[in-house]
């Protein structure tokens, strides 16, 4: 098989990885079947099989992984018998031991989580959108995922005394500290490690769909426009459409037929959208 750009290859990305040369994408933003969920989509993997299963995978897409480029890996933790299982965190020792930099976490907060009851703890309202790196430097353009600074600065700002224009270090003594005057004269600032989106509310017709706002801001965050952006379990192809409205190329895998071909139309469709004529396969 050979390497293509803005394709959906059908087929197990098991397989399908091991036919990509070495170092030739650029990010991987992906969210695989989380452990015993989607049976009928995706046959569900058992929580205690899941780490064996995924690490074959996360050393290929380490393989094609360039140096300087990153993997965000959006996952959940499941309940098994009233309590937490530990699958993520064992995965991601795991993933550590195959050479991976766990590099940060990034937290999706789901605005609109669906209501509903249960004995012993609350409704979700938060994934983990974890963050793996081949070394300590790589590329990351956080200017273009800043933010507005937000009018409490008017205020906040307007009373500052000369003690806020020095830094105070932490009562901890660790050395760090803060200096408010920092933030004066600024429109944006850099974002926290907690993004506020939505779930995604019209699902495409596939049983697990993320907000087109989420791949995009890691996007954003880690690649520049020409770069090849990898989805390894692209379901209805949001990865993908991401990917074509910041102008930069993508590579999508997935197992079942039906979902390629609602990829491929969601992508043609995108297409005419914004008046690009570009076929696809």
């Amino acid at each position: 098989m050979t390497f293509k750009v803005d394709e959906i290859i059908l087929g197990d990305c098991s397989d399908v990885l091991r036919t990509f040369p070495n170092s030739c994408v650029d990010l991987i933003v992906t969210s695989p079947p989380y452990a015993n969920n989607r049976k009928r989509t995706y046959r569900g993997i058992p929580v205690d099989e899941y780490v064996d299963w995924f690490l074959p995978i996360a050393s290929e897409l380490k393989r094609i992984l360039k140096q300087k480029g990153s993997f965000i890996l959006n996952i959940k933790e499941r309940v098994v018998n009233g309590e937490r299982h530990t699958y993520v965190i064992e995965l991601i020792t795991e993933l550590k031991k195959l050479g991976w930099r766990w590099t940060e976490e990034y937290i999706w907060h789901k605005k609109n989580c669906p209501p509903g009851k249960w004995p012993n703890r609350f409704r979700d309202s938060w994934e983990r959108c974890l963050h793996f790196t081949k070394q300590e430097k790589f590329n990351m353009f956080q200017e273009n995922v800043m933010i507005p600074i937000g009018d409490w600065s008017k205020n906040r700002l307007g009373r500052l005394n000369g003690k806020d224009t020095l830094r105070h270090n932490s009562k901890t003594l660790s050395g760090f500290g803060r200096n408010v005057s920092n933030w004066l004269g600024r429109d944006y600032v850099y974002p926290t490690n907690v993004l506020h989106l939505p779930t995604e509310c019209s699902n495409r017709n596939h049983s697990a769909v993320f907000p087109i706002d989420l791949p995009k801001w890691f996007i954003l965050l880690f690649t520049k426009e020409g770069d090849i952006v990898l989805d390894p379990f692209i379901g209805s192809g949001t990865t993908a459409l991401a990917s074509i409205e910041l102008n930069r190329r993508y590579v999508g895998i997935e197992i079942a037929k039906e979902y390629q071909e609602l990829a491929l139309s969601a992508i043609k469709n995108h297409r005419k959208k914004m008046g690009d004529g570009k076929n696809e396969n």
